[in-house]
């Protein structure tokens, strides 16, 4: 199955042209009750990138979430094509679903060239190999939970994580808000550079505003606890291959006014720091 996961997956960032800057994603219940943030992410930059020169590479995405989006309609995504200069090339991308923007986006494109150099030292953790895949749920525990809890928690993913520092997110406790997580896709793609980056903002949204939740014992899960993505950035650096580990290191420097702040830097096992993410959420105690 987990094959079948990945090319689903392939599948759903792959969208559908309409017309020359029109474009049509469907959308993947993966047991979020709405469409997950990742996934407009994911189809908002390979939307922008089939209307770019193919030697131009995706190095910036900044994005602001507007609605929840309908796990049981498609998305629309129109591009605008803001400008195409001699070295950079600009998109503006509007989410659209039910006649209404889910998701604002800005994507910038540069012709790839040499210059300085230097980046952040990978954090010193264990090797992926060094720790334990995460175990599911035994049948009868998960039958306990909330049914929402059964499907974000009963859905095999395509994607395989491994905390350096695990938490049992159902009885969190209060640690420092940061974190450390290899990831992988669990079966090789080709060797598209434009898939793998639309893969990675995919995966770039998992674990980012959850961090800033790490100080206070609480979740996604927490019943009175309301979060959500607010916006989303993500910068390029160097090249990457999502089906082979990358390490995701976050920090959560600030939360107040029921907004928390994380970051992120992705590092390829050799140390080659490859991506950063930046992302404010909603996290609101109700009751």
């Amino acid at each position: 199955m987990t094959e079948t996961h990945v090319r689903e997956l392939v599948d759903l960032l792959e969208v559908e042209r309409l017309e020359d800057n029109l474009f049509r994603g469907q959308s993947r219940d993966i047991g979020t009750h709405f469409v997950f943030g990742g996934q407009v992410l994911g189809q908002a930059l390979s939307a922008a990138q089939r209307t770019v020169d193919p030697a131009r590479e995706a190095h910036s995405l900044h994005a602001y979430f507007l609605r929840a989006g309908d796990i049981n309609a498609p998305i629309v995504y129109s591009v605008e094509r803001a400008r195409d200069g001699g070295t950079f090339s600009a998109r503006r991308v509007v989410a659209i679903q039910h006649g209404q923007p889910i998701l604002n986006g800005s994507i910038s494109f540069q012709v790839p060239e040499t210059g300085f150099e230097h980046q952040s030292s990978m954090p010193e953790v264990p090797m992926p190999e060094d720790i334990s895949p995460m175990q599911a749920l035994p049948p009868e525990q998960l039958a306990k939970l909330p049914e929402k809890l059964q499907r974000w928690l009963g859905v095999d993913a395509p994607f395989e994580f491994r905390h350096v520092w695990p938490q049992d997110k159902l009885h969190p406790v209060k640690r420092p808000p940061y974190q450390h997580i290899w990831f992988r896709l669990t079966a090789p793609v080709g060797d598209s550079a434009d898939l793998h980056r639309s893969l990675l903002a995919y995966a770039s949204d998992f674990n980012l505003i959850g961090t800033a939740t790490l100080p206070h014992g609480i979740s996604y899960y927490t019943h009175n606890v309301q979060m959500a993505s607010l916006d989303h950035a993500l910068w390029f650096h160097r090249p990457f291959r999502v089906d082979e580990w990358l390490l995701y290191s976050f920090d959560s420097p600030t939360a107040q006014s029921a907004r928390g702040l994380a970051r992120g830097q992705i590092f390829t096992r050799d140390g080659r720091l490859v991506a950063s993410t930046a992302q404010e959420g909603l996290i609101r105690l109700r009751g």
